[in-house]
């Protein structure tokens, strides 16, 4: 059982939350609810008290101080600008500013109201400080427009909750190093050699180990992700970059190889713009260092290396075992490629777990519930 703050803002969403109350409450939490006064313009603070089966607290400190996590669901614009510039004019404001704890949130709001730059300004903002934000997804509004805005739904709202509260302490103590986003070849000055990887996986394999209380360090090639909070972030554009990076810190207790490498590289450079002629463009490319079969050469007894595979289909998964012997990894986990709806530039991955013991797929699911999976392998891993 975990006490859970709940914050609830202005917005037709609002009824989301009194399910999402409902789950939590079920699931044996106290559950105490913030509702601003906006909120209260579409459900009433009565119905969060009997969902809570508590009132609305008076005098929040105590909640404060004891409580296990924040939740705000659904979290407006207007409440998210509030909390990016640390702003306290109301309960779940001030709330949000004084709590030391994690925090958990679900956007919600017109789909142009969510891709402004200003509202992407804040969200950055709020992932630097670590904030889990919850979709939002794309849908039809209540206005009768579609796309990206809609909150997530309370089922999977709930399921990011109870999976921060399961994990918030599993992996306190070990320092995990992950790789993320694609690695770019320059061929010229504007030019290079990269694909399509958004480094989404990569992204979300961090953040989740740093919610289950790991000391993290990301070494990220492009990301067309934001980063998350709270992580050590260190750049690393090409593949000898990431090489580098990567091996200086190879004693970490936990290494995820996430990071989409360039298998191959210009052999020359050019230091300038090549410009454009009839003539054909010739170039030899040279294979660039395997950094995950480094990285298993390297390892150290009690020390974690998973890996992972991007590849075409059955022939695909028969590689990824071959793979997890010859790098002398943990964990092989391997992605088809094949697909368009799962992968590279997807907001969804279905991956197979390949280890020693056998095989586990995981279906069709947003990445950070995969990478949710994932760390739990890991973590069994650790355990034993």
């Amino acid at each position: 059982m975990a006490r859970v703050l709940l914050g609830v803002t202005g917005g037709i969403a609002a009824y989301k939350a009194a399910e999402l109350a409902r789950l939590l409450v079920k699931a044996g939490h106290e559950v105490t609810p913030i509702l601003t006064d906006e909120a209260e313009t579409f459900v009433s603070a009565k119905t969060f008290e009997a969902l809570a089966r508590r009132e609305a607290p008076r005098a929040l400190y105590p909640h404060l101080v004891q409580a296990d996590l924040l939740v705000i669901a659904p979290l407006s614009a207007n409440t998210l600008a509030k909390l990016a510039h640390g702003l306290a004019d109301n309960v779940l404001a001030q709330t949000a500013l004084a709590f030391e704890g994690p925090v958990l949130a679900a956007p919600a709001m017109n789909p142009r109201m969510w891709a402004h730059a200003a509202t992407r300004a804040n969200v950055a903002k709020l992932r630097e400080r670590g904030v889990v934000l919850v979709g939002p997804d794309e849908g039809e509004m209540a206005e009768g427009e579609w796309g990206v805005g809609r909150m997530s739904e309370p089922e999977e709202v709930f399921t990011r909750v109870e999976a921060v509260l399961a994990r918030l302490h599993q992996l306190e103590g070990k320092r995990v190093l992950v790789s993320a986003g694609g690695t770019r070849e320059p061929l010229d000055a504007v030019r290079f050699i990269g694909n399509r990887s958004s480094g989404r996986m990569g992204v979300a394999l961090a953040e989740e180990a740093r919610l289950r209380g790991a000391e993290v360090t990301l070494v990220a090639a492009y990301l067309a992700v934001p980063p998350p909070g709270k992580v050590e972030l260190v750049g690393a554009p090409t593949a000898a970059e990431l090489e580098r990076e990567m091996l200086a810190r190879s004693d970490a207790d936990i290494v995820l190889m996430a990071a989409a490498v360039a298998d191959y590289r210009p052999e020359e450079q050019s230091a300038g713009k090549r410009p454009k002629n009839a003539e054909p463009w010739t170039m030899t490319l040279e294979p660039t260092g395997d950094v995950l079969a480094q990285l298993g050469a390297r390892r150290r007894d009690g020390q974690l290396l998973i890996g992972f595979a991007a590849d075409h289909g059955d022939t695909g998964l028969a590689r990824a075992r071959e793979k997890l012997a010859a790098k002398r990894s943990d964990l092989i986990v391997f992605n088809d490629v094949s697909r368009d709806d799962i992968g590279f530039d997807a907001a969804e991955n279905e991956v197979v777990l390949v280890s020693a013991v056998g095989e586990r797929r995981i279906r069709k699911a947003p990445k950070e519930r995969i990478a949710s999976e994932i760390l739990d392998e890991i973590v069994k891993l650790v355990s034993k």
